[in-house]
Formats: structure tokens, sequence, C-alpha cells
């Protein structure tokens, strides 16, 4: 299973800050940091909101919810 930094450097290669993020993170721990309430930013390494919003989109893609579910999970 492909982690989330290397999700993000094959999908978004042009975008620099993909190598600032976190090489542990998964999709299942920031799911996981969601549901906990903990802070998505320090769990994936950077505090870039297109970056948050692109994992988030990928997160609502492979949990098969609504971007608004995860959206909602993240200002809960």
């Amino acid at each position: 299973m492909m982690n989330i930094k290397e999700y993000y450097m094959n999908k978004y290669p042009q975008d620099e800050l993909g190598i600032e993020l976190n090489e542990n993170a998964t999709f299942v721990g920031l799911l996981n940091c969601l549901y906990e309430g903990n802070d998505v930013y320090e769990y994936i390494g950077e505090g870039d909101s297109l970056i948050r919003e692109r994992l988030f989109e990928k997160l609502a893609i492979d949990t098969n919810k609504p971007y608004n579910y995860i959206w909602d999970l993240w200002l809960s």
C-alpha cells in the first residue's frame, strides 16, 4: 500500500512541498487522525491547505464517502 508521500509525489510531482510530507503517514492513519481529532497538519508533516485538500479528496474516494464527510470530520 502506498503511503501519503508516495501517492502525493506521484500524483503531484510539480508540487515541491510534497517532499516535506511525513514518510510514515498513511491514508488509514489520516482517517484515524480525523476520527481522534488530532492535528492533521502535524500528522501529514506539512501545513499547506492545498495539500490537505488534495489528501482529503483522495481519502474520500478511498473510503467511498463524500468529500463533505471527510471535511466535517476535520471540523468536528
